[in-house]
């Protein structure tokens, strides 16, 4: 006789946050918890992941798919992280590197013209200052919005390497990652804007910071990330969740509702709290829709630990148009806590523990071979920066639905949705319900979907 029962599918945030509230089974592919968001540690000279800290503390701290930081989210939020584990404030240090140039320009470009020479800044300024005409693509999107000079310097061949190459056909999303203020571009061509929120910042603190900074930084302009790592958070939750690791879900039978395991195992379902990426929800349940599906890009993570070259940034992280190596970001976990540093370089700090960000067409990985040329490749430029010399630990991660996207007019997220709500499959979180979200976001939607089935 079959017990049926209700289950989550995957022990990412959102996953841990559903089963926390509701204290139903969560069935996790890997070993540990945490996703996409989980830290874990490489000694100097080896390749072996570690995912607790060494005793002597002599490790690079790394996370599986790029730097994690905690943004925005409600109140409710916030103060439960803060319950689990304990938090730093940082505000967020951020350029644009044109490497071609060896030229900085803070982060958002369009309000720090003034880099780029008084030609360029007049020229820009006159473009987004032209009504905007309409548009439907990503493409479209971003000339509308930063005009012709800015695009062709920064924002098309940025974003032909961020979304590999889909820029020029899917729809505009998440213009709230670079604001358009026309006031703040103005003042930007002319003086640094962003000085005074960094002051008030160091004097006033987090909450009179957002004030000042919020116009001129985006999204992220302040961020926390624990004392200790990431995956601090993820088991704090997950010591009070029931978890089966080692449980990779292969397919499932929507008509007799049943879930099978790559280990041999099958577990009937009532309900499914499902976690993983949407398409590959329909893969295994073999649902057909007539609506073409949405694309998503793929993305190699390069973790690298080095010894500091002398022209390393202070960044945090850097968006980049024209690396020879194609990839599009450079994030520097040390520059945001030195803990990420072997324990007996963190007061020296002539180490550097960095991430590399390549996005790839969906699905498509790189074969063995191209990824080692990939990954000589990607050290000898970072060298020939001078960002690092010689490498001291360097491991690639893979994350196989990095980014979501959608076409302009597409139905597909909300039939595919809708499609597996009739089978009692409840996709939750930033891969689930296909849309972009940081950590903070993914626990609340967690919450609110394992509340509803406690």
């Amino acid at each position: 006789m079959k017990t049926w029962q209700h289950l989550i599918l995957g022990a990412g945030m959102t996953g841990l946050a559903a089963g926390y509230v509701s204290g139903l089974p969560i069935y996790e592919a890997a070993d540990v918890p945490g996703g996409i968001c989980a830290s874990y540690y490489l000694k100097p000279g080896t390749n072996e992941r570690l995912f607790t800290l060494p005793d002597d503390g002599e490790a690079y701290r790394f996370e599986i798919g790029g730097g994690h930081w905690i943004f925005g989210g409600d109140a409710a939020v916030r103060q439960f992280i803060n319950r689990l584990i304990l938090l730093k404030d940082y505000l967020r240090t951020s350029s644009v590197y044109f490497s071609n140039d060896g030229l900085y320009a803070p982060y958002p470009l369009q309000n720090h013209l003034r880099y780029l020479g008084v030609h360029v800044a007049a020229q820009a300024l006159a473009e987004m200052a032209r009504p905007q005409g309409s548009f439907r693509t990503m493409r479209e999107w971003l000339e509308a919005c930063f005009g012709p000079t800015l695009c062709q310097r920064f924002f098309f061949p940025f974003h032909e390497r961020y979304t590999a190459g889909l820029y020029t056909t899917i729809a505009p999303q998440d213009a709230y990652k670079s604001p358009v203020d026309l006031s703040l571009a103005i003042q930007g061509a002319l003086q640094e804007v962003a000085a005074a929120a960094k002051r008030n910042f160091a004097v006033q603190g987090e909450k009179a910071a957002k004030r000042k900074f919020r116009a001129t930084a985006g999204y992220n302009a302040t961020f926390r990330y624990p004392y200790s790592d990431l995956s601090t958070l993820a088991r704090s939750m997950a010591q009070h969740c029931t978890i089966h690791y080692g449980k990779r879900a292969i397919q499932i039978d929507v008509h007799e509702k049943i879930v099978f395991f790559a280990d041999g195992t099958e577990m009937p379902y009532n309900t499914i709290i499902s976690t993983l990426p949407l398409n590959t929800m329909l893969t295994m349940t073999d649902i057909q829709l007539e609506t073409p599906a949405d694309p998503f890009t793929s993305v190699l993570v390069l973790n690298i630990g080095a010894i500091k070259g002398r022209q390393c940034p202070q960044d945090h992280w850097l968006y980049i148009p024209d690396a020879r190596s194609r990839f599009h970001r450079v994030g520097l976990y040390s520059n945001v806590d030195p803990s990420f540093l072997p324990k007996s370089r963190q007061i020296r700090n002539d180490r550097i523990s960095l991430y590399i960000e390549r996005a790839y067409s969906g699905g498509v990985k790189p074969t063995d071979h191209d990824m080692q040329q990939y990954i000589q490749n990607v050290v000898a430029e970072l060298q020939k920066w001078q960002f690092i010399e010689e490498v001291e630990v360097c491991d690639p991660t893979w994350v196989e639905a990095a980014y979501t996207w959608a076409y302009p007019g597409s139905c597909w997220k909300d039939d595919a949705l809708q499609a597996l709500e009739k089978y009692g499959i409840y996709q939750v979180g930033r891969y689930g319900r296909w849309q972009f979200q940081g950590i903070a976001d993914s626990i609340r939607d967690g919450f609110i979907v394992g509340a509803s089935l406690k």
